[in-house]
């Protein structure tokens, strides 16, 4: 069987590469977005920082029950996750409450889910669920008033908006089912699948997201250039 820590090596070296492939296309990306852009540089640092630590075996700690808690990776989610909410929000000019409300209740979400996977007996189920409600109030910011400001502002903008929404959302998805299959939850899924499954999810859901905001946002940039060159080309019709 392969070794957990074979997972996690990969997961570092998907991470750099994938961080470094961000900075060519932020490179390549029109320079006006330079604030949002380091968000998404921000979440492979810290991501390719937590997947080497982790391959040190470096950052666990024991459950009540047992159970090993990879704790780093709960604080690279600590970190990176409220980046991409707000990324999603400065992409279209979301500040000051929503921003704020976003990112602190998105940062709950990840801190319920460590005390629940630590702690035993019904009151890991309540945390558990309380992080799942904090969840869907992080979905309704996003699809909600913060998708509305989106959608009044450019249409380009808003498409790369809706893109980067509809992916997130899918893959985060994911972690709460992996949450209760796992150690932390049922236990039906042994360390080293967790450890597979999340690796290449968090490699998608981190660099997928940063290189389809970037490629997305230079090309909504290029059609919005053409199209203002195109009206200043066009014949007056005055005399």
């Amino acid at each position: 069987m392969t070794d957990i820590t074979t997972w996690f090596t990969l997961g570092t070296l998907g991470m750099i590469g994938g961080t470094l492939a961000m900075g060519y296309a932020m490179w390549r990306a029109p320079g006006e977005r330079a604030r949002e852009d380091w968000l998404l540089i921000g979440v492979g640092v810290t991501a390719a920082v937590a997947y080497a630590l982790l391959s040190a075996e470096i950052g666990t700690l024991q459950a009540m029950d047992g159970h090993t808690i990879y704790a780093i990776r709960y604080i690279d989610w600590l970190l990176t996750t409220p980046m991409h909410v707000a990324y999603l929000a400065l992409l279209v000019g979301v500040t000051g409450r929503y921003l704020w409300e976003v990112s602190i209740v998105q940062a709950l979400t990840i801190v319920l889910g460590l005390a629940g996977s630590y702690v035993v007996g019904p009151l890991k189920w309540i945390l558990f669920a309380a992080g799942g409600l904090a969840f869907v109030r992080v979905l309704y910011l996003l699809y909600g008033p913060i998708t509305d400001v989106a959608r009044a502002g450019d249409e380009d903008l808003a498409g790369v908006h809706r893109t980067l929404l509809n992916f997130i959302a899918v893959l985060w998805l994911i972690y709460p089912v992996i949450w209760i299959l796992a150690q932390s939850g049922l236990n039906f899924m042994d360390l080293e699948t967790q450890a597979l499954v999340i690796t290449y999810i968090d490699v998608v859901a981190k660099i997928g997201f940063g290189l389809i905001a970037l490629n997305g946002r230079a090309v909504a940039s290029l059609i919005t250039s053409e199209d203002a060159d195109a009206v200043a080309g066009e014949p007056s019709t005055t005399d």
